[in-house]
Formats: structure tokens, C-alpha cells, sequence
């Protein structure tokens, strides 16, 4: 039991510096939609340690369709953004015009 909450801890720890260098790193979307696939992939190593506990293994494969979904989503967003003014900075577009 020692060793699982060790490494929900760890798992913890990362999503949160994960979550820290999101705050840091705005500049650029392909950057923000990388730190939100490592904070979706150390919640989703969280869960699977919780859910393995309780012989929930089930609610991962759920977990992890939303998860393709969420990024497929993200990098067509992305796809658009660039299409439509050429790069990805943030501060030159305006979001409000879509």
C-alpha cells in the first residue's frame, strides 16, 4: 500500500509541475496543447493506480477515448489557427474574430 501512495505522490507532483510550466510556456498553442496531453497522461497513470485498486479497470478505457478525442480536437484547432493567420502565437490574433 506504501509503495501505490509513493507513486500517486509522484504522479501528483508531476501534474502539478506540469501544470507550473503551462504558466510559464503560453506563448505558442502547440506548446500549451503538449502540457495539457503530459497533464492528461500523469492524471490518467493516477487514475489507473486508483482504479486498479478497486478492480475499476473499465472506466480507463473511457477515460482514454475522451482523451484521443480531446486531442484530435486540439490539433484541429491548431490546424485552423495556422491556416487561417499563419502561426500560432497567441498575441497575434485575436480569438474573439472566429
Amino acid at each position: 500500500m506504501y509503495e501505490i501512495m509513493n507513486d500517486l505522490m509522484i504522479y501528483m507532483y508531476l501534474c502539478m509541475m506540469v501544470f507550473v510550466s503551462l504558466i510559464f510556456m503560453y506563448k505558442f498553442m502547440l506548446v500549451v496543447l503538449m502540457v495539457f496531453e503530459m497533464m492528461i497522461l500523469s492524471l490518467s497513470m493516477v487514475m489507473y493506480l486508483i482504479y486498479s485498486m478497486l478492480n475499476l479497470d473499465l472506466f480507463m478505457v473511457y477515460y482514454l477515448v475522451f482523451m484521443v478525442c480531446e486531442s484530435t480536437l486540439g490539433l484541429s484547432l491548431l490546424v485552423l489557427i495556422v491556416r487561417y493567420h499563419g502561426n500560432e502565437l497567441y498575441y497575434m490574433f485575436n480569438i474573439s474574430k472566429f
